[in-house]
């Protein structure tokens, strides 16, 4: 038991950084729905849009990748 620990500290540092690095590709890569004038009180328009094809796969990719990073830093935590 005590090599399995000692292996998942060595990986859970390299896994952390991918995932990190997976995530902000895939939050770069998305498409933004609200242009800036709107954080600041100024009318963006408002046109809502449904998500289709790649772009939803991208979406829920980055939820997934986003559970994935949470776990593997509260995993670090005990190792």
């Amino acid at each position: 038991m005590g090599a399995r620990m000692e292996l998942l500290a060595k990986i859970l540092p390299v896994a952390q950084i991918a995932l990190a690095g997976l995530l902000i590709a895939s939050i770069l890569l998305q498409r933004s729905e609200e242009s800036l004038s709107s954080a600041f009180g100024g009318s963006g328009g408002g046109v809502f849009y449904a998500k289709r094809g790649l772009e939803k796969k991208l979406f829920v990719a980055t939820i997934v990748l986003a559970i994935l990073f949470g776990l593997a830093s509260l995993l670090s935590l005990f190792f």
